[in-house]
């Protein structure tokens, strides 16, 4: 675990608005026509945002390097889902920590 990936990541509050969304799928992104196991598509968390899809996709970078999301290929789409693993880990480790 990146401790200091992780707090960049979560330095911005795009980021940490995407983390919130991916944290309950169903509610934000229920027009979505795959599977929700797969994660949320690329395409919906751009629209949702309202921003150009090369930002959001530099946002979805940090949030996978640092750990936070994990990312999935279905055909041309790229779903992305939590890493609630690596998330709990991080939590325990600033309770610990601080």
């Amino acid at each position: 675990m990146d401790i200091d990936a992780i707090h960049k990541a979560l330095a911005n509050p795009v980021r940490r608005q995407i983390l919130q969304w991916l944290k309950e799928p169903e509610q934000h992104f229920a027009q979505q026509e795959h599977p929700l196991e797969f994660g949320v598509c690329a395409g919906l968390i751009d629209r949702s945002l309202g921003l150009s899809q090369s930002t959001v996709s530099a946002h979805l970078a940090t949030l996978q390097k640092a750990g936070l999301i994990s990312a999935r290929k279905v055909g041309q789409w790229s779903f992305f889902k939590r890493n609630e693993v690596t998330i709990q880990a991080f939590l325990e480790h600033m309770q610990q920590g601080l």
